[in-house]
């Protein structure tokens, strides 16, 4: 073994634990934190960095000479915090960000964005604390050097998103240089070219998304393009090294998105495609080479896959994929034109993955570590995604993800994504779906009508459709298993969170005899609640007034549609079994939504069983947390579904 790899097992377990014959793997297994959460190598394939969990328990940033000449050392570490992310900036100085995870979002105070040297040196606080502003790096110079750009995301007091300023900030010194002087008001997104200076900007107001273009020698900022805000236009993506501007615009009868460039000369995006993705909008970013030019080009379908312009990544892709089959294998270059080393981040979906370190010149390969050691691949569930026809004949993508030696049908769960204008499943090892699989149940996820990553004419038909059609396609994924043997029409239960908690108290309201039981957590019970403007709830005016109304519809002109696929007005037609679950300090969709739910139905002689977690928000930040609510689930399944 490699000597770096020997020093890394003092953060990474690289054995998978022994399971006990018949019995599932513990919750643990999906739920506790993964030992080995991210690596990166260096801008010279020199050095990789990682975050993994220390003896203390907490994640620390460690640096590791891959060639083996000096030790390894860890970089960051702290007593009452976790590392959370980290970049490289050049190959003697990296960016991170702490937070405590340990606790709960109100209680969740210690945090920071600091920068230091490799060695561990130089540590420095480059943001500042302030009340209503949140400092994050958005923007590092390709090739290194002293800076990186800070965006300072101001809000309002009601907490919402106000604009997003920018500063260059002095990596030896911490000095600041704005670079907001001039900007659009209501800036919320920038894009900078690999040297690190803006040249796009999205600005939104009164209702409408303006795209701003300053080039190189350019006095000033100057409109290039606006649209109706949450509605289709040109959506940047980046800026080469040449100043050419890449973004994707919607195209055909589904209109999916594809990547094209904003031609100045006309005025408009280019009709020609760079990459398209049949089936799927395209999802991805460039790949740049050391010298900032496009070597690549990383995008999603079913899974992520690289498209690689680079002839020598061409062949190293080609050798990894022949060395690992069947896997998604993303592989980071230091060098793509000329590969001496590269990081390779491999994983499946029976596999949280592993990280590997490959010389293509030797065909040396040395393991890094495995993500989740605990996790016996041979013992995980299969994910696939189909296509099948809803009632009304639209395409309706379903991932179905299969227990391993399933019998014919088996018990079910039908999970719903939250959002829901939101993509719920790309391939890979998803720890939800695997826990649910775990003991015994198939389970099904469709993309009904609403969700995003399968052309905008497959989203917007759920527009104003919330209550009936979009659940619909719930029970139409449903009904497709059963007819295909893989599952038991009597055991089957509905289960999501936020958006998916709606539509699982509204399909527990209109298919009473199609589910056994449901469970629900931070659900919208009431969506006529989500135009109230106050603290508890963390949507901005922009959102009520434009956004809601297209999504769910007019307060006034929809009333009677409004109350009829509101859950909390029909408590009493719901007969099944109910989980259900709350943060206390959700800003998403506030405790009232789960308060007048459970008074509702208690009221009417069934109530649910009930679990509030006082310091959580939408969704379970500790551990813990995520622990205990997954118990209850399989408690509660197990007492509806199994014998």
């Amino acid at each position: 073994m490699h000597p770096f790899l020997a020093a890394l097992l003092i953060f990474i377990a690289v054995a998978p634990a022994e399971s006990v014959a018949a019995e599932p793997p513990p919750v643990e297994t999906f739920f506790a934190r993964a030992k080995l959460q991210s690596a990166q190598i260096s801008p010279s394939g020199q050095w990789l960095a990682i975050t993994a969990e220390a003896g203390t328990g907490r994640l620390a940033l460690a640096v590791v000479d891959t060639v083996g000449k000096q030790a390894p050392q860890v970089t960051a570490s702290f007593s009452n915090a976790d590392v959370t992310q980290f970049e490289w900036v050049d190959d003697d100085r990296l960016v991170f960000t702490v937070a405590d995870l340990y606790v709960g979002i109100s209680e969740g105070r210690v945090g920071g964005l600091y920068s230091i040297k490799r060695d561990g040196t130089q540590q420095r606080r480059l943001d500042r604390a302030a009340r209503y502003h949140s400092e994050r790096v958005i923007a590092i110079p390709h090739g290194g050097g002293n800076f990186v750009v800070v965006g300072d995301y101001q809000f309002t007091l009601l907490g919402n998103l106000d604009a997003v300023g920018a500063y260059r900030v002095n990596l030896d010194d911490g000095r600041r240089e704005s670079l907001s002087q001039d900007r659009p008001d209501h800036a919320k997104a920038w894009v900078f070219d690999p040297a690190g200076e803006p040249r796009a900007i999205v600005a939104s107001a009164d209702g409408i998304s303006s795209l701003f273009w300053r080039g190189r020698g350019d006095p000033a900022w100057r409109k290039i393009e606006s649209h109706p805000e949450f509605q289709p236009g040109f959506r940047p993506v980046a800026v080469d090294a040449a100043g050419t501007l890449y973004g994707v615009v919607e195209e055909g009868p589904s209109r999916t998105t594809v990547l094209t460039r904003f031609d100045f000369a006309t005025g408009k995006p280019s009709p020609e495609a760079l990459a398209r993705t049949p089936g799927f909008d395209f999802t991805g970013r460039l790949v740049l080479g050391k010298d900032s030019a496009l070597a690549g080009i990383r995008l999603v379908t079913d899974a992520e896959t690289t498209v690689w312009i680079e002839p020598a990544m061409k062949r190293v892709q080609a050798a990894v994929d022949k060395k690992l089959p069947g896997r998604v294998n993303h592989v980071s270059c230091a060098d793509c034109k000329s590969p001496a080393i590269v990081l390779v981040n491999s994983y499946s979906d029976q596999d949280p993955g592993s990280v590997w370190i490959y010389r293509p010149a030797d065909d040396d390969w040395q393991l890094v570590g495995r993500r989740r050691p605990d996790v016996d691949p041979a013992k995980m569930a299969t994910l696939d995604l189909h296509r099948i026809q809803a009632r009304d004949g639209r395409e309706l993508p379903v991932w179905i993800t299969m227990p391993p030696g399933a019998p014919p049908k088996s018990p079910a769960v039908v999970l719903v994504h939250g959002g829901p204008q939101v993509r719920g499943v790309h391939w890979g090892w998803n720890p939800e779906a695997q826990f649910l699989a775990s003991r015994g149940y198939v389970v099904i996820e469709p993309e009904f009508r609403g969700s995003s990553g399968y052309g905008a004419a497959h989203t917007e038909a759920g527009f104003k459709h919330w209550g009936d059609t979009m659940q619909d396609d719930n029970a139409d994924a449903l009904a497709w298993a059963v007819a295909r043997g893989l599952v038991d029409p009597a055991r089957a239960c509905i289960a999501g969170a936020s958006y998916g908690g709606y539509a699982t108290l509204m399909s527990l309201i209109r298919e009473p005899d199609t589910y056994r039981c449901g469970v629900a957590w931070v659900a919208v019970t009431d969506p006529r609640l989500l135009f109230k403007e106050e603290w508890a709830s963390d949507l901005d005016e922009e959102g009520r007034r434009y956004y809601l109304p297209l999504i769910l519809g007019d307060l006034e002109k929809d009333a009677e549609r409004l109350r009829r696929s509101a859950p909390v007005e029909r408590a009493g037609e719901i007969k099944a079994p109910l989980l259900l679950a709350f943060g206390r300090v959700d800003r998403r969709v506030p405790i009232e939504h789960g308060l007048r739910m459970r008074a509702a139905l208690t009221a009417v002689g069934r109530p649910p069983e009930w679990v509030v977690y006082e310091d959580e928000g939408h969704g379970w930040r500790t551990v813990e947390h995520r622990l205990d609510f997954y118990r209850r689930i399989d408690r509660f399944l197990a007492a509806q579904l199994k014998p």
